[in-house]
């Protein structure tokens, strides 16, 4: 079995990636593992957190081995993982284990959707900082960098791309899933994915404008430095 590791800030389209791999009949998902490890050890102030701390694992080691665990009747195990949930000192020795990819997105959109729905402190609250730290450490193996704005502009192309990278057939039911909430979705689903339930494929790229405002102008150059760095290594078409 394969394990991919799918690196992602909020707000991108990590979501709908993931329903697209979980539409494959090979492949079995994991939403978020670290979410109630994180709140636990943050003790930050979550939509619904008393309720994910209680119905998740917060155990490191019960998560690592969860993610880590090899599963027959799949021949992929794919894992949304928000890179802000890993915390400085949570054990990364388990990334060696799997497929590590990155999955970025203009920080202006990540920032004006952000604070549609949670309150931004800092940088590290969009998971940025934390990405460029794994991405740094994985640097010298060539992880694989999705930019979540060039597949929505050819879906079918880059999927193609993307499986090759990851020496997988393409399937064509990574193109198009059922609307609604699944079964593997974390609970917090109904406070964040709003969007993504209502879909049923890669939505194209909205033309509109995102205007930061002022008083997040500073995290926004912060993030643009470094989405422009690993934007180098992204897949092209």
């Amino acid at each position: 079995m394969i394990n991919i590791f799918m690196w992602s800030g909020p707000r991108n389209i990590s979501t709908a990636l993931m329903r697209s791999f979980e539409n494959r009949t090979d492949t079995k998902v994991y939403d978020e593992p670290f979410y109630s490890y994180y709140l636990k050890n943050t003790n930050l102030d979550h939509p619904m957190k008393e309720e994910i701390i209680n119905t998740y694992p917060f155990d490191e080691k019960e998560i690592i081995n969860t993610i880590t665990k090899n599963d027959d009747n799949y021949k992929i195990f794919y894992q949304k993982h928000m890179t802000h949930h890993i915390l400085d000192e949570t054990n990364l020795e388990w990334i060696n284990k799997g497929l590590n990819c990155f999955l970025i997105r203009d920080p202006a959109k990540v920032i004006v959707s952000y604070i549609k729905k949670n309150t931004l402190k800092s940088i590290k609250d969009v998971g940025f900082e934390k990405l460029y730290q794994i991405f740094k450490l994985l640097n010298s193996k060539k992880p694989i960098v999705i930019n979540s704005d060039y597949l929505l502009e050819n879906p079918e192309n880059y999927l193609k791309i993307l499986c090759k990278k990851l020496n997988l057939n393409f399937d064509e039911k990574m193109l198009s899933w059922p609307k609604g909430f699944r079964d593997t979705d974390g609970i917090w689903s109904k406070v964040w994915y709003q969007d993504v339930i209502s879909t049923t494929t890669f939505n194209p790229n909205s033309k509109k404008e995102y205007n930061v405002p002022k008083d997040f102008e500073n995290i926004y150059k912060e993030c643009l430095e470094i989405y422009e760095e690993i934007n180098e290594y992204s897949i092209q078409i």
